[in-house]
């Protein structure tokens, strides 16, 4: 049976650019950058892990102003299957990375069109510019999630 995790990622976008993070894990040599978001815990909705996430990783206070796309993969190695929320949201003021943070090394701003040379992640970059494209399209599914994340604080996913 596989696992089940639920990432919740806030999609912030301010004159043609949307914010993203990068992120560092034990098992990846390079920076992968998407969207501020992480896993749902305990007792929390898909939305308020949304906002608590990208206060964690930008120090901004968000608002959820809407669901934008579902998007779920499968990772057969760690038998594990995601389900990314992507929630719209808004929120005033600058990012920057709190000190500390286990995981994000820097935020910034791309432009729409420099999206797809920045996200690294294929089920990270395909959904986000699909939707971006056409907000109709509201869920994507990989039966290969063409990825292992290990967080480092459990085994592999």
């Amino acid at each position: 049976m596989y696992r089940r995790i639920h990432l919740c990622n806030g999609l912030l976008e301010r004159d043609g650019r949307i914010l993203v993070v990068a992120n560092t894990y034990p098992n990846q040599t390079e920076l992968l950058w998407g969207l501020p978001g992480g896993r749902q815990e305990g007792r929390e909705t898909c939305a308020m892990a949304a906002v608590r996430e990208l206060r964690e990783e930008t120090s901004l206070e968000a608002r959820v102003t809407g669901l934008a796309y579902v998007a779920e993969s499968f990772d057969a190695s760690t038998e594990t299957q995601f389900t990314a929320f992507c929630f719209t949201i808004e929120a005033a003021g600058e990012p920057q990375v709190p000190p500390g943070d286990a995981h994000v090394r820097a935020c910034r701003w791309v432009p729409r069109a420099e999206l797809a040379a920045v996200l690294n992640v294929r089920v990270v970059r395909e959904p986000l510019l699909a939707y971006l494209a056409d907000p109709a399209q509201r869920y994507f599914g990989y039966l290969d999630a063409g990825i292992t994340i290990a967080f480092g604080d459990e085994s592999p996913a």
